[in-house]
């Protein structure tokens, strides 16, 4: 796997990034792109494995003017993320979607107060692999059928046929093998792709909005691009950065949201053309802010041009100046 445009901390554990951490903690360097007074302390920041890369990214870049910090980012998903954020245990929760009525609900009782801020836009990206000349767009309903809640159980693309002929799908699918691997029900790639894609027509056939159980899932976007590569007749999604990095070994579908086929890329995903773009976000607990000066120091520096930067260096589509100034006085507001 190659790597580029700051991607690196994406590619590692968590015990890997916390040594870049230190490593740039004692190189003693210093960076005008940070208001750091030299302040030492903790963070701890955890949730989407999509937005992962870029809380790591800024650990990285903070802690080259900041000595003695220690900033934890790992990401087991958005919704375990927000178990741990509303439970008090990490100070940031990254996320791929918005945060839950219930999940509000377990931080309205755990007293568990936030600001929300919008980060950047992400496209999903629906991905098969480079060896599959089959298949170039996909509708909303063809991915109803072939990963839907009544496709449980199709081996092949082409046992899918008559139930997307019954949904507005294409209804003729190529007669090869179907092997998925996408985001399990942890992740919010998952929760983002259910809603934007399946929901709608899973309530019109009288369904749960959920995607079929019998998919190999993982947490792990590495694993999920291992396993969509590893198949010439794949399908799985993940998010645009890390289909974009790994652009030689799988290829983005077209998807048709009812306007015709797109595909994902900086400008249709910044307009939202192209049907399953998505915002980002971190959550920031409020009390932690205010009793700890390097959560702070850190949000700040998130918040500043140096920290945004960060979002289109890890592959990610960056916000508008206006809906970027909007976070940023949500953050000043708190």
């Amino acid at each position: 796997m190659h790597t580029h445009r700051g991607f690196r901390s994406l590619l590692v554990p968590l015990v890997l990034i916390l040594a870049l951490v230190g490593a740039a903690c004692s190189s003693g360097s210093e960076s005008s792109d940070s208001s750091s007074d030299g302040g030492s302390g903790s963070v701890a920041v955890s949730g989407s494995s999509t937005v992962e890369p870029i809380s790591a990214a800024n650990a990285e870049k903070f802690a080259e003017a900041n000595p003695d910090v220690a900033i934890s980012v790992d990401g087991p998903g958005t919704g375990d993320g927000f178990q741990l954020f509303c439970n008090g245990e990490t100070d940031i929760s990254d996320a791929s979607r918005p945060i839950k009525d219930e999940e509000i609900a377990t931080c309205e009782d755990n007293g568990v107060e936030y600001v929300e801020l919008k980060v950047g836009i992400d496209g999903l990206s629906v991905i098969t692999s480079t060896a599959n000349d089959a298949v170039r767009c996909l509708t909303f309903e063809d991915l109803y059928a072939l990963v839907g809640p009544e496709s449980e159980g199709f081996k092949s693309w082409s046992d899918a046929d008559d139930l997307g002929t019954e949904v507005g799908g294409s209804g003729d699918y190529p007669d090869a093998d179907l092997t998925i691997t996408a985001p399990g029900e942890e992740s919010g790639t998952y929760d983002s792709f259910v809603e934007i894609a399946l929901e709608g027509i899973a309530e019109e056939q009288g369904q749960d909005p959920v995607a079929r159980a019998d998919y190999e899932s993982s947490p792990n976007d590495n694993v999920i691009i291992e396993g969509v590569s590893g198949s010439d007749t794949s399908l799985g999604w993940v998010g645009y950065a890390f289909a974009q990095e790994n652009s030689d070994t799988v290829k983005e579908l077209e998807i048709d949201g009812g306007d015709g086929c797109v595909a994902p890329d900086d400008e249709t995903i910044a307009s939202g053309e192209y049907p399953l773009a998505r915002p980002l976000f971190i959550y920031v607990n409020k009390a932690e802010a205010a009793g700890n000066a390097t959560v702070t120091d850190y949000v700040d520096f998130y918040m500043s041009d140096a920290g945004r930067a960060s979002v289109a260096e890890v592959g990610y589509v960056d916000l508008t100046d206006e809906e970027w100034q909007a976070s940023v006085a949500a953050w000043d507001g708190r």
